[in-house]
């Protein structure tokens, strides 16, 4: 595992030289910074790559989500999107009146609400797949093959011990 030094040879040139002068590699050298700042920078490629899409990462994720578990409540796509409940709850709300999912009470529990792609969610999901691609690549553009294997290795891996937490 590469020392806080090692890590220097990974930032960027303005990084480098503000750390220089101004004492920031208390910041600019530490993982958390730095995942902050790729996940900025993943949200504005996809933000750029799906313009005029009128969608977010968070949105795409519910809508895959519903497409792959139909009939799910809000509780159960929240957590396969790893939100809060709150936040879903909103994001919901926005995917319906865009008209892209249909909600209906549970037939055991009133009070859950099922939810489920509508025909232009289906359609929306479709037309964005190409851009949501576009983006993953944008992404991990300054890997090579195999550095990209190994970096989405490494934050899933990152990721399943902090769920087991």
């Amino acid at each position: 595992m590469p020392s806080e030094v090692d890590l220097i040879d990974l930032l960027p040139e303005e990084a480098l030289r503000d750390a220089a002068h101004g004492g920031m590699d208390d910041v600019y050298l530490k993982p958390g910074h730095l995942i902050r700042r790729l996940q900025q920078m993943a949200v504005s490629v996809f933000a750029r790559e799906c313009e005029g899409l009128d969608i977010t990462p968070v949105q795409y994720a519910a809508l895959v989500a519903l497409r792959d578990n139909p009939g799910i409540d809000a509780t159960r796509i929240a957590a396969l999107v790893a939100i809060d409940r709150s936040t879903m709850g909103n994001v919901l709300e926005r995917l319906e009146g865009k008209g892209f999912i249909e909600r209906r009470a549970n037939p055991h529990d009133k009070r859950v609400k099922l939810l489920k792609l509508s025909r232009r969610g289906t359609r929306m999901l479709a037309d964005c797949e190409p851009f949501v691609r576009a983006a993953q690549a944008r992404m991990l553009e300054p890997l090579d093959a195999a550095e990209r294997i190994q970096f989405t290795q490494m934050m899933r891996r990152m990721i399943a011990r902090q769920d087991n937490v």
